[in-house]
């Protein structure tokens, strides 16, 4: 098991070793208390990639943690950025 804290500013890391942002935050499922997604502020070159750039605002996704692959001195998740493009389970972050 992991602390939560331990992830905070940490890598993510696409299946192809592509770095796509820092992770920030999380959402909890208050039923359950388990993780559901983890906020994650893109790097400006993954959110061109992604189409989610934003003028003068960072942009920040949720990646459900079904993606994550491993936890280390990174966040590796199982897709690649062509997959996340794509992906209808990728939303942007709200407050």
């Amino acid at each position: 098991m992991i602390n939560f804290e331990e992830i905070i500013g940490l890598q993510v890391v696409t299946s192809e070793a592509n770095i796509i942002g820092v992770v920030e935050g999380a959402k909890v499922d208050t039923t359950t208390w388990m993780i559901k997604v983890l906020n994650v502020k893109l790097t400006g070159e993954a959110a061109d990639n992604l189409g989610k750039k934003k003028r003068c605002r960072s942009t920040k996704i949720c990646i459900p943690v079904s993606m994550v692959q491993a936890v280390g001195n990174v966040v590796t998740i199982s897709r690649s950025i062509e997959e996340l493009e794509n992906s209808q389970e990728i939303t942007e972050c709200t407050k």
